[in-house]
């Protein structure tokens, strides 16, 4: 478990300590007090036990190295941290042709439904002229804006559109109608907000809204040790969640 020692990680560490398929090897985490069941080493350069499967909930600023790792030694990986620049994003890809990578803006099943729910609804609605906003709030102590999630769904949108809409974060500089291929992404960062995601749709007089609430960080980790069971064993390759849905729905 990279990053063992958060929120995430320690969620994930009780849900792998219940499953009778799973065993936590290690974790790596730069701060550690003893409290873990498992050997705990603050960075990946000395840790020595061997494992199937890595489940990254860490820092933007640690994915070079982790995936410099798992490349050197073979262990697929779990990528699950967001904020990644357009290069990180690229190293993950080049580094899926070695070794298997599985890369989601979200984990949970929910979400994952969600992104193929608002390109059936952009499909229909963004031709009939309605405008497309997408909506996210977090909690206070959440480091990147906006959340990878949300540019998930704008990408899933967009990509249904034939790629053209321009992705505005900022109209505050802005004195001018709103153009008609734009969509707006808009962050909310405030108290314990687990997650919340609304895809709008308005059009004139009528406004279609898909939403989703994550009420606890359970769903991303049970979505993120679904995972882990899917990519031990695979072959080198970049993966997704819909990966695992599909294997899950077999």
């Amino acid at each position: 478990m990279h990053g063992c020692n958060g929120k995430m990680g320690q969620t994930i560490s009780g849900m792998i300590a219940e499953d009778p398929q799973l065993e936590m090897a290690a974790g790596i985490d730069p701060r550690d007090d003893g409290h873990n069941p498992y050997p705990v080493f603050s960075d990946l350069s000395l840790c020595d036990v061997k494992a199937d499967c890595i489940i990254d909930f860490s820092t933007a600023s640690g994915v070079d190295r982790l995936l410099d790792y798992c490349v050197a030694n073979s262990v697929p990986c779990v990528l699950c941290t967001t904020g990644l620049s357009e290069e990180q994003q690229k190293k993950a890809l080049e580094a899926s042709k070695t070794v298997a990578i599985l890369r989601s803006a979200n984990m949970s099943l929910g979400i994952n439904l969600l992104l193929g729910l608002v390109k059936k609804a952009a499909h229909t609605l963004a031709p009939a002229g309605f405008d497309v906003e997408v909506l996210e709030k977090h909690h206070n102590l959440k480091l990147d804006a906006p959340s990878g999630t949300a540019l998930a769904l704008a990408d899933s949108v967009n990509q249904e559109l034939g790629g053209d809409y321009e992705y505005v974060f900022d109209r505050s500089g802005r004195r001018e109608k709103r153009p008609k291929k734009e969509i707006g992404i808009s962050a909310v960062r405030g108290g314990t907000i687990v997650g919340e995601h609304d895809v709008i749709f308005a059009g004139t007089d009528e406004v279609v809204t898909l939403s989703h609430s994550a009420y606890s960080k359970a769903v991303f980790g049970r979505g993120a040790v679904s995972a882990a069971k899917f990519l031990a064993g695979r072959p080198a390759g970049m993966y997704d969640m819909s990966d695992v849905i599909g294997d899950i729905l077999k």
